[in-house]
């Protein structure tokens, strides 16, 4: 169940803070990581973003985590561990996508469900064979957008234009990045559960979890500590706890595809979670749940069509170092990025994940050195861990 809008920003840090209590000690080849956080400072002094924030997990240990800039080109205060962001696609993992497998965990829904059985107003040549996996590995055959913020002036109008949507092409036959089909995956989601994606995110993840600074639509009390996102021609305002994502906002900021707001200390309890049902270290008294051969099925590359390299919900490593993830990441890594300038990778045959926070969109999305920036700190983290590996 959602947060009530009153929660004062004082628990939120006291919360994080202790996160931060929590995590084990900073071993003492810290200093190797070092160079990592000059870079991420360059690239603030070059204008890649405002500010960022980068933490490393390595074998169940916080081994480097480091904030630099400041909030925004009108904020000069400097980002620190508790500072949120707005996650955009990140979203799509974190939220969608974990709430798919405690369904399927539940027994409640299957990969291999038709999508109209359960969205029986998801009709049109084609849309019967529509499986639960082709939403997830972009594969329906849908489009990857449309400007639902402009076209349609509701939530169930927004809705319905999605479910009208044609298909591009069959289902399984082409690869195409789709958030449609993740708001349409949303409604499977919602309708399976019965209730809304934050509740039941809320309350089966995020408090079970004890992340604390993780939800939809933050309290205006949290937005101080905030990440500006862009100067948005279309709100006419910089956004600030305000989902970045147009469509999200038709949808009144609670959706699938984008929406969710974290700090790191949050996103680094989900991949030590992950990580441990990963490699079977939950058990039935966890605090949630997911066993190691579904984790592994979701996070496993999915056949498909030329040119994914997809999983369930999750990416994997492009070939030849091109995406996010660089060049070393071993090939069972997977990972997500999000429009804002958030990413997160997590790699299990090394224990490691790597979480990388920015408003690369703040004061405007025309700013993309973010690709490049992403490649460089995974390559940097990987060459260090391989370098204190080496002794």
């Amino acid at each position: 169940m959602n947060r009530a809008a009153s929660v004062s920003f004082v628990c939120l840090v006291f919360a994080a803070n202790a996160v931060l209590a929590q995590a084990p000690p900073l071993p003492l080849d810290t200093a190797r990581f070092a160079g990592i956080g000059s870079y991420l400072e360059a690239e603030v002094r070059n204008g890649s973003f405002p500010g960022a924030v980068l933490w490393v997990g390595w074998r169940q240990a916080i081994v480097y985590r480091t904030a630099v800039g400041q909030y925004g080109i009108d904020d000069p205060r400097p980002i620190n561990d508790t500072t949120l962001y707005d996650l955009a696609s990140l979203t799509k993992v974190v939220g969608l996508t974990t709430a798919t497998m405690l369904l399927i965990a539940d027994g409640r829904l299957d990969l291999d469900t038709p999508v109209r059985e359960i969205v029986p107003d998801f009709t049109g040549p084609g849309k019967s064979d529509v499986l639960v996996r082709h939403l997830l590995t972009h594969t329906s055959g849908l489009a990857p957008w449309e400007p639902l913020h402009l076209e349609t002036r509701t939530r169930d109008e927004a809705l319905r234009r999605v479910n009208a949507a044609p298909l591009e092409a069959p289902p399984g036959e082409r690869y195409a990045y789709s958030d449609l089909g993740a708001i349409l995956l949303t409604q499977v989601v919602e309708r399976t559960a019965g209730m809304a994606l934050d509740e039941l995110l809320e309350s089966r993840v995020f408090t079970p979890l004890g992340m604390t600074t993780t939800r939809f639509r933050p309290p205006p009390a949290w937005h101080d500590q905030i990440a500006p996102t862009e100067r948005d021609p279309w709100r006419r305002r910089t956004l600030r706890g305000e989902v970045h994502d147009e469509n999200a906002a038709r949808l009144g900021g609670v959706s699938g595809h984008a929406g969710l707001f974290a700090s790191a200390p949050d996103l680094a309890r989900f991949a030590e979670w992950l990580l441990d049902a990963y490699h079977g270290r939950l058990t039935e008294h966890s605090a949630v749940y997911l066993s190691a051969d579904l984790v592994r099925e979701f996070t496993r590359r999915q056949a498909g069509p030329a040119g994914s390299t997809r999983a369930l919900g999750w990416d994997t490593p492009s070939p030849a170092g091109r995406g996010s993830a660089g060049r070393l990441l071993s090939p069972r890594s997977f990972g997500h990025t999000g429009f804002t300038g958030t990413s997160i990778w997590i790699d299990p045959t090394r224990e490691l994940y790597i979480i990388l926070l920015t408003n690369r969109v703040h004061p405007t999305r025309t700013n993309n050195a973010i690709r490049r920036v992403r490649r460089v700190v995974a390559d940097s983290v990987i060459k260090t861990v391989e370098g204190i590996e080496g002794g």
